[in-house]
Parts: C-alpha cells; structure tokens; sequence
C-alpha cells in the first residue's frame, strides 16, 4: 500500500472514527511523517492500528491514542510541555509543532538519541530531551501541558502541582483490562478538575508500580 493512501486510511477509519475532530490535529497527523519515525523493519506497519515496538520492550502509541491526546491537551503556541517517554519521538514531534516547547523525558538513552536524530532531520528544534526516569527524577520547572505515553497505575499529585494555572495533563490510569484515560485540569485557585475520556489499555511506564491484583 502506498504511503500517502496508508496515511488517508489511517485519519479516516482510526482517528476521525475515534471523535478526533480537532482541525489542527487532523492536519497535523496528515503532514507529519509518521513512517520517518519507524523502525525500517516495521515501516510498512507504520499507520496500523497498533503498538509499534521500539526495542528495551517499548512501544509507540496507537494512531488513535496519539489523537485523542493531541486533541484533549488543546495546545496554544505558548504553551510549555512535558511529555513522559519519548519514546520513537513522533509524538514528540507533533506536541512541537503544537506548542512553544517541548521537554521530553526518556528512560533508555538509545531511544533518546534516536529520537533526536529523526527529530533534527524533520528540522524540529524546540524540543529538550532528558535521559532518566522520569518517575523518580526531580524535574524543575512549572508546565501548561503534560502528557504521559505509557500508562500508571495511579497519578501522583506532584504531576498536577507541576501544572500552571489552566494546565492540563492527559495520562492513562488503571490497570489492565480495563484503564482511565484523563484528562486533568488545573484552575486558578490551586484545585483541578478530573474528567474521564474513554476506557482503553496501554503498557505501563517502566518502573511505574503495579498495585497487586485482586483475589479472591
């Protein structure tokens, strides 16, 4: 299948089809070139409704995730972002050209790197990127959007205290088989308001801690 015809299926029967009717984000995942960010083994898959892996058992998000994020977040071109794991960087990319700024965090220095060098060849240059865990890491700074690419179990306060007034943080919560996926808002007073997407499934953040199951 050509490319720009994979492209075309891939916004309309995964990202329109998902309720991600945002203008800016349907024209964004249209000019962006997702394959470019793809492992040149999974290039053909690179539209699919899927988990591409990345390697260190990581993979990138859904098509339909990353729209669904992109539209919930509503970023201005003011706006400072954080997004936890980079990952192949495609995301990363797309909060970008989004927003003023980018600080993304990556727990596997490969991935990192990788993500730089595709990052620099589409000539995206307002993007930090920061080797660690980003779950144990003592991040600086205040932030107007916050974005979590692998999901947790629960959501730490601290991430919500990191939002400046009006914020917004989009992240999966749960886990399996059934998770939240939520977006946070914080308001002016210091509270936040918590409201429910959708239901969904994605792979934990490595070392995000996994509540034991239930039994009975």
């Amino acid at each position: 299948m050509k490319v720009e015809q994979a492209r075309t299926q891939m916004l309309g029967q995964q990202i329109r089809a998902w309720e991600v009717l945002d203008d800016r984000v349907l024209d964004l995942l249209a000019r962006m070139r997702r394959e470019h960010f793809v492992a040149e083994a999974y290039r053909d898959l690179a539209f699919a409704d899927i988990a591409i892996p990345l390697g260190h058992g990581q993979a990138m998000m859904p098509p339909m995730l990353e729209g669904r994020l992109l539209q919930a977040l509503q970023l201005s071109p003011l706006d400072r972002v954080l997004e936890i794991g980079t990952g192949s960087g495609f995301l990363t990319a797309c909060l970008a050209e989004l927003a003023d700024s980018v600080v993304s965090v990556e727990i596997h220095p490969e991935l990192s790197n990788r993500a730089a060098e595709r990052l620099a060849e589409q000539g995206i240059g307002n993007v930090e990127l920061i080797t660690g865990d980003a779950l144990s890491l003592e991040l600086s700074g205040s932030f107007d959007a916050i974005a979590f690419t692998g999901s947790v179990p629960r959501l730490d306060d601290r991430w919500v205290a990191m939002l400046n007034p009006g914020g917004r943080l989009f992240a999966i919560v749960g886990r399996a088989p059934v998770m939240e996926a939520l977006l946070i808002t914080r308001q002016a007073a210091g509270s936040a308001s918590r409201e429910v997407l959708f239901e969904t499934v994605l792979a934990p953040l490595e070392h995000a801690e996994q509540p034991a199951p239930f039994v009975f």
